[in-house]
């Protein structure tokens, strides 16, 4: 989640007040973490890390692209995430730890590390990654690609014939789109677009005015394609270059009567986070509109340059942009892994990919039941993606279509585009139901896709709220209000993951379908907290952050200590997208110490060390995992140590969604949770 403080907002920008200064002392008494004192397991020498706990999760990522079981393309298409991924890490963790290095240099991470330091820990093993992602591309998955018949041309592999389409090519579909920039004192240097491939172009001579330039730019747009197919070759194998190979080759069409000595890529990463002062704000949704258009030029936090790049331009490019030697990055080409994913689709060849999958749909459901009378019947519990999430936009489409149903309040965080869920939205609106939507403007990289989904919402007639300023709405919410024989019923559900159609059939989630009266009067709490101001009193079977979530928690891992302690049967089973508050890892190493077996899935990054020790009922141990959570990927890393024997199924269900969590029953001997935050507050 994003740092609750970061710069101030640019003067002027919407959603900021006129000041006489900035109130800085205040800025970093919030954003730089001051290491306190604590138990045991959380002292610095037994955490992980936080950033360097997400670059080993990068690694685990780029470990399913180094499986041999897995199919060849989808091994690129790993390494294409793990790129992907280290380009966000970058955007955002980095970028952050850069602010905090200018707030409070002398601030310590809750592992001990000051900000230079780990800056200095994550260029080092950010360096060995980004080897070992260029070595799983050019020494075993392009030759095995070539193989099997796809082949990735470099500048010193295309014959004749293949320059020839090239130059037409060039001349047909890219020239037309490029602006070389010479660099000259009427001509300064050109802003360069967060992760944009470019190049710097060595020339000498004199153009038609007689002015000489030794240096240009050439900004490759982002319309054109990455990757490009060439005309098949001998024994039909399929053939492409990358974008960056064709201009290299063409560049000096660009720049007639000069000479050009020598075409390098370079990419820029910057910050990309928005900051949007919370104590000032008065309209969050314009406060973010004014940091989005500045998004793309914010502070450089990474250089990639070619390897073959000379040193002096390496120092130009770095004194321009203001990084320093553990920003700057040489990799091979291209500077830029992600775009290789384009070769997973344009590649027809399904015998290289994962088989089609399709998710199974529980049996009450089966042709095309009514949703509400199978819910009445009893709750569903989906299991995606390995069922299907059709029955929850069936709900959805099934609500905005029942004239029984009088009002539908949701939250939504990612839809994606077209979304399924959001149509049913907009037809219960023009329908004339009470439609409301609490939409979560601040989801990192679809903030402007949310601004429009509110736009299209609002014109429906939907009533739209953006949540609590100076939180993030998290829980993922629907409840549908419906008039029924005997009253007023609510059908609700409740997920772990996104209302998005797309990820629901590659991301590991739960979602539960159900009618049941305290979960209903619950979820209604939570949406009247989300939308006035009111205070929700206590909720009977939700458990909600920031209020609950983390207290229950803790409390039902020192139920499972004493269960151990009694000499009665006692586990704990926590799956998390990632762990790295204090006190959480301090009562999940307590519990796991204490003999309850301990079985921790962390999907990201951990701060807690893996650990197990032998008991007397077993092992405690912590598991982290999570390279994939493809329907077909790997889980990841092995485990710490695995239980010697599994203990009975835990009755009832503990926070199966997004802020909801059923205790079990009191004879339960197990915990078992799944949570992410209704509200959480960002750090």
């Amino acid at each position: 989640m994003p740092r609750r403080t970061r710069t101030r907002p640019r003067p002027g920008s919407a959603g900021s007040r006129p000041k006489p200064a900035p109130n800085r002392k205040a800025i970093r008494r919030t954003a730089a973490p001051v290491r306190r004192s604590g138990s045991p397991q959380t002292s610095p020498g037994r955490l992980i890390n936080r950033e360097l706990s997400q670059l080993e999760f990068n690694q685990r990522v780029l470990a399913q692209a180094q499986d041999p079981y897995v199919p060849l393309l989808e091994r690129l298409r790993f390494l294409c995430i793990s790129s992907s991924n280290l380009d966000e890490f970058f955007e955002i963790r980095v970028a952050g730890i850069k602010q905090l290095l200018e707030d409070s240099p002398r601030s310590q991470s809750p592992d001990g590390l000051t900000p230079v330091q780990q800056l200095a820990a994550i260029h080092s093993r950010a360096a060995r990654l980004v080897a070992d992602q260029y070595a799983c591309l050019n020494r075993v998955l392009l030759p095995a690609l070539a193989k099997a018949g796809i082949v990735l041309l470099r500048r010193d592999q295309l014959d004749a014939d293949a320059r020839a389409w090239l130059a037409g090519y060039f001349e047909r579909e890219i020239e037309p789109v490029l602006s070389p920039l010479a660099l000259d004192p009427s001509r300064p240097f050109p802003r360069i677009q967060n992760k944009s491939l470019n190049f710097v172009v060595r020339i000498e001579g004199e153009d038609a005015y007689g002015r000489e330039a030794t240096l240009a730019i050439v900004q490759a747009p982002r319309s054109l394609p990455r990757v490009v197919p060439l005309p098949s070759g001998d024994g039909g194998a399929q053939r492409f270059v990358l974008l960056s190979t064709v201009i290299e080759e063409s560049v000096p069409r660009l720049f007639e009567g000069m000479r050009v000595l020598a075409c390098h890529p370079f990419r820029l990463t910057r910050d990309s986070d928005l900051f949007v002062d919370e104590e000032e704000v008065e309209d969050l949704r314009r406060a973010l509109e004014g940091e989005l258009a500045q998004r793309r030029y914010g502070s450089a936090v990474r250089l990639e340059v070619a390897t073959d790049c000379p040193r002096d331009l390496v120092a130009f490019l770095a004194e321009h942009f203001a990084v320093g030697a553990n920003d700057i990055y040489r990799v091979p080409p291209p500077v830029n892994l992600h775009r290789l994913s384009a070769l997973h689709d344009l590649a027809q060849r399904p015998d290289l990919k994962y088989p089609p999958f399709s998710p199974s749909l529980p049996r009450r459901l089966a042709d095309g039941a009514d949703m509400f009378t199978a819910i009445r019947q009893s709750d569903l519990l989906l299991h995606h993606p390995y069922q299907s999430f059709a029955p929850v936009v069936d709900f959805l489409r099934q609500a905005a279509a029942d004239p029984a149903v009088l009002a539908i309040k949701q939250t939504l965080y990612r839809t994606g585009g077209d979304s399924a869920v959001v149509d049913a939205l907009v037809a219960a609106a023009h329908a004339g139901k009470d439609v409301t939507v609490v939409i979560e403007l601040r989801a990192r990289f679809d903030e402007q896709a949310n601004i429009e989904l509110s736009d299209r919402l609002q014109e429906a007639g939907a009533h739209v709220m953006y949540g609590v300023v100076g939180y993030k709405t998290h829980a993922k919410l629907a409840m549908m209000v419906r008039r029924e024989e005997d009253g007023i019923r609510r059908y609700c559900h409740l997920g772990t993951g996104n209302y998005h159609s797309r990820t629901a059939r590659a991301y590991t989630d739960y979602g539960l379908l159900t009618c049941d009266p305290e979960i209903g009067q619950d979820v209604h709490e939570v949406f009247l907290q989300l939308t006035s101001l009111t205070r929700s009193p206590r909720l009977a079977c939700l458990l909600q952050s920031p209020f609950e979530l983390q207290r229950a928690m803790v409390a039902k891992l020192e139920r499972e200590m004493a269960h151990a302690a009694a000499g009665r049967p006692a586990r704990v089973i926590l799956k998390m997208n990632a762990l790295v508050e204090p006190q959480s890892i301090a009562a999940i190493c307590r519990a796991s110490q204490a003999g309850s077996r301990s079985i921790s899935s962390c999907a990201a990054s951990a701060r807690c060390v893996p650990a197990c020790r032998a008991t007397p009922s077993g092992y405690g141990c912590a598991r982290w995992s999570g390279a994939s959570s493809s329907t077909r990927g790997c889980s990841g890393s092995p485990t710490a140590a695995i239980p010697r024997s599994s203990a009975a199924a835990p009755t009832g269900w503990t926070a199966i969604s997004s802020a909801a969590s059923r205790s079990p029953s009191p004879s339960s001997t197990a915990s078992t949770a799944s949570a992410s935050c209704a509200t959480s507050r960002p750090t």
